[in-house]
């Protein structure tokens, strides 16, 4: 690899399944990459395509102007970032936290950062890491808007859409735990889905074409119930939460009847139910969010970070 000194340069801490896919990306895009693991051994291959392995996390920040940190929560970016030595040679240059916690812990490391002179984005991978380095992989970021104009074109090596969300450190990881919810919750769904068909006698692969058509409908519920959230009308002339309700409690007797457990539509059942006592029988079931809502933390409480 070129060691021309006007040649853009990046740090990668962290050489997991992502880490590996960034670090690759930056050398498929001519970027002068450093590369460390706290687990020796992972960047054999990359020193291989002529990546630099540094043989300390301090070593590897002071290399570049920019580094960037994905593992596995924020408790691990703070034991790689937080030591003396690495605070010390960060000072003065910019991280990009890639690592996924909550928006919590995104302000507080960002507070962090600007304490001991760091530069500091946040953000959020949203895509798997056999996209990176693809048109295919997302990715969303927080922080200083001039900082990250500043670096974009570093991270543009990444591929994919880049967007900035807003100078509000932990509203990219908002962001990601908003739609690791819709996802997780959408798994839990299908699994207990898969088990009640299973017990009725209908394989996996005989009722997957049809939940994918399922997966079809949701696109276009999305825009509309967003629409109706943020202006509050929660339109139920479609679906009225009454026959929700009703349609629910047939999947909770199904699933009873053979003996699966029902506790995650019991728990949504219930939030229908809530709504309806409340007089929102005709809302569509969106409503819930509302109901939901009432109970929030607000960002920035004790509680706001997780850990």
């Amino acid at each position: 690899m070129s060691s021309n000194p006007g040649q853009p340069a990046v740090t990668v801490l962290g050489l997991g399944p992502m880490g590996r896919a960034l670090a690759g990306a930056f050398l498929d895009a001519g970027v002068r990459t450093t590369v460390w693991n706290r687990t020796p051994g992972r960047d054999r291959d990359l020193v291989a395509r002529g990546a630099t392995g540094a043989p300390s996390a301090a070593e590897a920040v002071a290399a570049s102007p920019l580094t960037v940190v994905c593992v596995v929560n924020y408790e691990a970016a703070d034991a790689v970032l937080r030591p003396e030595a690495v605070t010390t040679a960060l000072k003065g240059r910019t991280v990009v936290n890639l690592t996924a916690d909550t928006p919590g812990r995104a302000r507080e490391s960002g507070a962090w950062a600007a304490e001991h002179g760091i530069r500091y984005l946040d953000g959020a991978i949203m895509t798997p890491a056999t996209t990176i380095g693809t048109a295919d992989a997302v990715f969303i970021h927080s922080g200083p808007q001039d900082l990250y104009r500043e670096h974009q074109p570093v991270l543009d090596a990444l591929g994919g859409t880049h967007t900035h969300l807003g100078e509000d450190i932990g509203r990219a990881a908002a962001y990601d735990i908003a739609l690791l919810d819709i996802f997780w919750t959408a798994m839990a769904g299908y699994a207990h889905a898969l088990a009640v068909a299973k017990a009725e006698g209908v394989s996996a692969g005989e009722l997957a074409p049809f939940a994918q058509g399922i997966g079809a409908i949701l696109p276009p519920l999305f825009a509309e119930f967003a629409g109706d959230v943020d202006s509050g009308s929660y339109s139920g002339e479609l679906n009225p939460l009454t026959s929700a309700a009703s349609s629910i409690a047939h999947i909770i007797h199904t699933s009873e009847g053979h003996g699966i457990d029902a506790g995650l539509m019991r728990a949504t059942e219930g939030l229908a139910r809530r709504a309806i006592a409340h007089g929102h029988g005709g809302d569509g079931f969106v409503r819930v969010a509302e109901l939901l809502g009432r109970t929030a933390v607000p960002a920035g409480t004790a509680h706001s970070c997780g850990k």
